[in-house]
């Protein structure tokens, strides 16, 4: 099958160090290319694949200071694609709803999945204006804020099998992995480990727009005795981050879609303690591969609880739910589905005025 992958030319696929969409770009991208497939990738030049490579910006957006409107590369990148849209059996964007307006003018199959919330308000008229495109969910609980428009499938996120691997480290602290913003609440992991007597390790990064929040809200927290900030940190350091954590604490206050660090602490047998919002539930086997908790003091009792799990129970879970090769066959299933759905588009009469 001739597939076209198109990436956000945020961050490079893969990103260099944190990266949510554009590392599942990545996986996808590379186990499609393994199973035998045509894969083209739209997406920043510093990026790296297996498939053929079709830069549309030199490098990531995030790490090029002179671009300071990027919807406008967004937007050239459509264009050129659309162009050369019948060299695809099949578009697969992975760039919220921006393709819908140009891509339901035009013949080839796309789906998009999305990889962000959906509880804006002012994401309601557009998916009302464009109800009959198909789309993907990354949870299930991603599509509650709108559930009438046409979810072809939920496919969980998958990460290669031996991307991150238990190491032999005694476990000793707890751990927080990923961004620091209002949202993902690192100020609760803080307190949660203070109540539990417990170190802290946070390995996350500070985007621009969060830096007075971390300045103003966080930094002051990282005086605490109980806490070490590391900084963002890439592929190569996670697996001796999360083996070394007897848990990874994700306090979140917001619908998380997806969240891939659960899938990467589970990757290492990494117990996971995380709060009742978005995706969790759907994701972590309460009791099993970590906790389900509703509030911090939920949090401290289950960090006491930790000795319960089995890390190798914890690692066979991620091998058989959250691997990339699955995440990979589910989308061939979508496409094949997609494909032998077209019908030829009717021809616009011609104007005559």
């Amino acid at each position: 099958m001739r597939i076209a992958q198109v990436a956000p030319l945020y961050e490079a696929v893969p990103p260099r160090l944190y990266g949510g969409t554009e590392r599942i770009v990545s996986w996808l991208t590379e186990e499609l290319v393994a199973l035998g497939h045509d894969v083209t990738l739209f997406a920043s030049g510093d990026s790296r694949t297996t498939a053929k490579l079709v830069p549309m910006w030199p490098c990531a957006v995030r790490l090029d200071g002179s671009v300071r409107e990027p919807s406008a590369l967004h937007i050239a990148m459509l264009e050129e694609i659309c162009k050369r849209s019948h060299e695809f059996d099949l578009i697969h964007f992975h760039l919220d709803y921006f393709p819908f307006s140009l891509f339901s003018r035009q013949a080839t199959p796309f789906v998009t999945t999305l990889h962000g919330r959906l509880d804006l308000p002012e994401l309601q008229p557009v998916f009302k204006a464009f109800a009959s495109l198909p789309l993907v969910s990354i949870s299930d609980s991603q599509r509650r804020p709108i559930p009438n428009a046409r979810w072809v499938r939920t496919i969980h996120h998958g990460m290669p099998e031996n991307l991150l691997t238990p190491k032999p480290i005694e476990p000793s602290y707890l751990a927080f992995l990923g961004r620091i913003s209002p949202e993902k609440r690192v100020d609760r992991a803080i307190a949660i480990a203070a109540r539990c007597g417990i170190p802290l390790k946070i390995a996350a990064k500070v985007d621009p727009a969060d830096r007075d929040y971390f300045e103003e809200q966080i930094r002051p927290l990282l005086k605490s005795e109980y806490v070490e900030f590391i900084g963002e940190i890439g592929d190569a350091q996670k697996s001796a981050f999360l083996s070394g954590a007897l848990a990874l604490i994700v306090p979140i206050d917001w619908p998380e879609p997806f969240g891939i660090v659960m899938i990467e602490a589970m990757a290492c047998g990494t117990p996971v303690v995380a709060f009742n919002r978005g995706s969790v539930p759907e994701v972590i086997e309460d009791g099993v591969t970590g906790f389900v908790v509703e509030d911090e003091t939920g949090a401290v009792g289950a960090v006491r609880r930790l000795s319960q799990l089995s890390r190798p129970r914890i690692r066979k879970y991620f091998e058989e739910r959250f691997v990339a090769r699955r995440m990979a066959n589910d989308y061939l299933d979508v496409y094949r589905e997609l494909t032998k759905a077209v019908t030829p588009m009717p021809r616009l009469a011609a104007n005559r005025d």
